[in-house]
C-alpha cells in the first residue's frame, strides 16, 4: 500500500509539473484525447498499466 501511494503521489508531481511547464502543450494532449475513440483509449489505458506493472517488477526485482 505504501509504495502504491508513493506512486501515485509521483504520478500527480509529474502531471503537475507538465502541467506547469508547458500549458499549452497538456492543452493540445487534452483536447486531442478527448476526440480519441474510446477503444483506443482503453488499449493504450491497458498497454499503459501492464508496462507500470512490468517496470514495477523489473525494479523490484533488480533493487530488491
Amino acid at each position: 500500500m505504501k509504495d502504491l501511494v508513493a506512486a501515485l503521489g509521483l504520478a500527480l508531481a509529474i502531471e503537475g509539473l507538465l502541467c506547469a511547464a508547458f500549458p499549452a502543450a497538456m492543452r493540445r494532449a487534452m483536447q486531442e484525447a478527448s476526440q480519441t475513440p474510446m477503444e483506443r483509449m482503453r488499449l493504450v489505458g491497458l498497454a499503459s498499466a501492464a508496462a507500470g506493472v512490468v517496470v514495477v517488477g523489473i525494479v523490484r526485482l533488480l533493487l530488491g
